[in-house]
């Protein structure tokens, strides 16, 4: 476990949010006016039980840690991947967390363990709240969070509002089918955005066993190496086709990059930007919506998707 403690006890009005992933849990604690003052790092536990008993861990460590004893008027959300039922908190779909095809009402047990509402959403979703505040201080109202993990989703604010979707499938960009000779996606279509434009798409395409394999990539690019440019091209290509996706629906402000493959940093961001303005050099439409300098990109280690759920917790009222 790896705890920051910045301040002293929390008082009510005090926000804690969640990211349980499929091997780590991330929690922060914010006080009423969004600023971090602690963050809790910790192994995930599979399963359903094990689901729940990390939540209820890292919430009681955060606590201790943060010297809140039993003050009644902190709230908590949560971030996890999955399909989330929007009010219930009730979680499916979430194989990563070893839930095995079954649902689990993460919500209520955790309201039940903890003796409070509790707001559950699914991690993009929450990290495309978090990512709001990397901002100009959350000025931006229009704003999608396009994660690089090991597949492809966005999730998408406007005027300041999550956007979930008639099905909850706003921003499911990657199963968008793009080439139906292409390779088999897990969703059973061929050629999604997500076979090209992700960190499972980069493992395939250049494996590495010494560094992570975007890292792996851009390096050898960067020596030199022609096929690992050739990959490269495609792959910023493709992202910078979902960023055009998502300006050209929503027309949002900005594009915060996030997910594993955005620990490249300022590098991911040049390589995108650059496949944008190439995209554009034969439109002026495209070249006039100015689509490189929306992009921004997480700083490492921001943990948006447990800053996104403990802005999410805010708007849900604590039980008595």
């Amino acid at each position: 476990m790896n705890v920051k403690n910045d301040t002293a006890t929390p008082t009510p009005g005090h926000r804690l949010g969640l990211d349980i992933g499929a091997t780590k849990t991330l929690a922060v604690l914010l006080d009423p006016a969004g600023a971090t003052l602690a963050t809790r790092r910790g192994p995930t536990l599979r399963g359903s039980d094990g689901v729940v008993r990390t939540a209820v861990e890292a919430v009681g460590a955060l606590l201790r840690e943060a010297g809140a004893g039993a003050e009644p008027g902190w709230s908590l959300g949560v971030g996890v991947p999955g399909l989330v039922e929007a009010g219930s908190g009730r979680v499916s779909h979430a194989a990563n967390l070893g839930l095995d095809g079954g649902s689990l009402d993460l919500g209520a047990l955790l309201g039940e363990r903890l003796g409070r509402r509790v707001a559950v959403e699914n991690d993009v979703n929450a990290a495309a709240l978090g990512a709001t505040t990397l901002l100009d201080r959350g000025a931006a109202h229009d704003v999608a969070y396009l994660n690089l993990g090991t597949g492809l989703a966005a999730g998408i604010v406007l005027d300041g509002e999550l956007r979930r979707g008639a099905h909850g499938a706003a921003g499911e960009i990657g199963h968008l089918a793009l080439d139906p000779a292409g390779p088999r996606c897990a969703c059973g279509q061929r050629g999604c955005l997500e076979t090209i434009a992700s960190g499972a798409a980069l493992a395939a395409a250049w494996p590495s066993d010494f560094a992570p394999p975007a890292q792996a990539l851009f390096d050898a690019a960067d020596a030199g190496d022609a096929e690992a440019s050739r990959i490269r091209t495609r792959f910023a290509a493709a992202v910078a086709t979902a960023v055009r996706i998502l300006c050209l629906t929503a027309d949002v402000e900005r594009v915060v990059i996030g997910g594993g493959v955005a620990q490249l940093g300022e590098r991911l961001r040049v390589a995108v930007a650059g496949a944008l303005a190439a995209q554009a050099a034969s439109s002026p439409f495209l070249a006039s919506l100015e689509l490189p300098a929306r992009l921004r990109v997480v700083p490492a280690d921001h943990p948006v998707a447990a800053v996104g759920a403990a802005l999410l917790a805010g708007t849900e009222a604590v039980a008595p």
